[in-house]
């Protein structure tokens, strides 16, 4: 997470139960701002820890992005929904290769990040070395796969999507059972028979 913000920002925090297991969410006032995976009340308090370093402050009961993010996703898992829309603050999308310049330019992370949500439809799957190149920088498949790592909003930002050129499914930072299962809901994969 990026702990070097310009400003303080109000933030709110639920955690989700899903058929992955429990899902921490984070939103500001300009959106989605984290998806965290095994959301136990340790990795919770981590986060959160975490959360008030970045933001600057504690959080608010509500923002309203909060309450959008939490139905699209229980309809993204019950198969009702294909595509979000909440909007999304990509503000600790950044990493030691995705800071943005005194430009304002958004860095190598949060440019791939970009590129995956808006070119990776549901049911499909991109590799490692197509998303560096769709991006501008084809030598980059490594720094893609680093990027994919640090993603601070997966699923909403699709980052199970993405998979190996060999035809492996790759890493996955919530753990690969919950990559194949993403993949699976979506019809990437079979159904697991358990």
């Amino acid at each position: 997470m990026n702990a070097e913000r310009d400003q303080q920002a109000d933030w709110a925090w639920r955690v989700l139960d899903t058929p992955i297991g429990p899902l921490l969410l984070a939103a500001t006032r300009e959106g989605l701002a984290l998806v965290g995976f095994h959301a136990d009340e340790r990795t919770t308090h981590r986060t959160l820890s975490r959360l008030r370093q970045a933001f600057g402050r504690e959080p608010v009961p509500e923002i309203p992005h909060l309450a959008t993010a939490a139905d699209e996703l229980t309809r993204y898992f019950d198969g009702d929904l294909h595509t979000f829309t909440v909007p999304l603050d990509w503000s600790l999308s950044s990493g030691s290769s995705g800071t943005s310049g005194s430009s304002g330019a958004p860095g190598f992370n949060e440019r791939v990040l970009r590129a995956l949500a808006a070119g990776v439809a549901y049911g499909t799957v991109v590799g490692y070395q197509d998303l560096a190149d769709r991006v501008g920088e084809p030598g980059a498949a490594r720094a893609v796969g680093a990027a994919m790592g640090s993603n601070p909003l997966p699923v909403v930002v699709p980052c199970h999507r993405v998979v190996a050129s060999d035809g492996g499914i790759g890493g996955f930072g919530g753990g690969l059972e919950t990559k194949r299962r993403l993949l699976a809901l979506e019809g990437v994969l079979p159904q697991p028979l358990f």
